[in-house]
């Protein structure tokens, strides 16, 4: 049987996710849509077959038509919206951040809880990258033996002119938080953020910045946030284990050698670079939404540990020094690893 999901939010992010849903995996399509913007909902509905432009986010999650619900609107409209799923018992996938304070992060949690099932899935999407996947496996089965070190770096070639300091925490960081916790399998026990020497690239951003995570079981993490390094977009990750290394591999398609150099083509954006981690994270969760089964991505208590980590950062970043991260106990319901 398939799924028909209700969007709220088409603006890029959802319309890539509208793309991949609508006559996707095991028969999956999209029947309503809904956006802030009523004349772009109307638009987007207008290029799909099934679907319908409803007038809010609350009347497609409870329209009977709609079974599981995606939520691509700006972050701090996700909480509302999310937990209004939760209450109709439909599942939800929300791209990150799951909400904008580690409060409301929490009443989705309690929700679900009371609830008594996991219906959320956050939209962290590296655990679904070929390349990161792969990076896991290699770990967990001893190819290195035990982490020691991991360095990472996450650069962007630009960001639009609405981009904040915080958000280089808050919307870039925040996906090596989830990263880093999934791929080593232990939460992060403190974090501290230093400011190197300005870009002159970055305007009045603080750009770039050095991130270090400390892990629980004494994992020490360096993460390079760089924004405006202008050649592209490219994310690396190296783990330092106790009988070697092991790195994601370099994402370029084919080698050049001419002129006296070597050179790789180097992905434009996060479209480019993460496309098939987007087609497995969506054909994943439609399956596990139809099969009327609990979401195996990130879940919401995933969603409420990175924006404690996140806040933590930022504390961080504003007042200088090492911020300890302080986690409540987990709830049963989340007691199994998600994928």
């Amino acid at each position: 049987m398939g799924l028909d999901v209700g969007v709220i939010g088409v603006g890029m992010i959802g319309q890539e996710h509208i793309r991949r849903l609508d006559g996707g995996p095991g028969g999956s399509r999209v029947v309503a849509v809904a956006d802030a913007d009523a004349d772009r909902a109307a638009a987007v509905a207008g290029q799909l077959p099934d679907a319908k432009a409803l007038p809010t986010g609350e009347e497609l999650i409870a329209s009977d038509a709609v079974d599981a619900v995606v939520v691509t609107s700006w972050g701090p409209t996700h909480e509302p919206y999310v937990l209004a799923a939760v209450a109709a018992g439909k599942p939800v996938f929300c791209e990150k951040p799951l909400a904008t304070t580690e409060e409301a992060c929490r009443r989705i949690v309690d929700a679900e809880v009371a609830a008594g099932r996991r219906l959320v899935q956050v939209g962290f999407n590296r655990r679904y990258d070929p390349a990161h996947r792969a990076l896991k496996q290699a770990l967990d089965g001893g190819a290195i033996g035990a982490p020691l070190l991991v360095h990472c770096a996450h650069r962007n070639a630009s960001v639009p002119p609405h981009y904040t300091r915080d958000m280089s925490i808050a919307d870039t960081a925040v996906h090596e938080i989830d990263e880093l916790r999934w791929l080593l399998g232990r939460e992060i026990a403190a974090v501290q953020v230093l400011t190197p020497r300005k870009s002159s690239r970055g305007g009045e951003l603080q750009d770039p910045l050095l991130v270090l995570f400390e892990m629980s079981d004494g994992v020490l993490v360096d993460v390079e946030v760089s924004v405006n390094v202008h050649y592209g977009y490219e994310i690396r990750c190296e783990v330092s284990g106790e009988t070697g290394t092991v790195e994601l591999a370099d994402p370029a398609p084919v080698t050049i050698r001419r002129e006296g150099a070597v050179a790789g083509l180097v992905p434009g954006d996060w479209r480019e670079r993460f496309a098939l981690s987007y087609d497995v994270e969506l054909r994943e969760w439609a399956g596990t939404a139809a099969a009327a089964q609990p979401p195996q991505g990130p879940g919401a208590w995933d969603g409420y540990v990175a924006q404690v980590v996140s806040d933590a950062a930022l504390r961080s970043l504003h007042s200088g020094g090492r911020v300890p991260v302080e986690l409540p106990p987990r709830p049963d319901l989340y007691a199994s690893p998600t994928s």
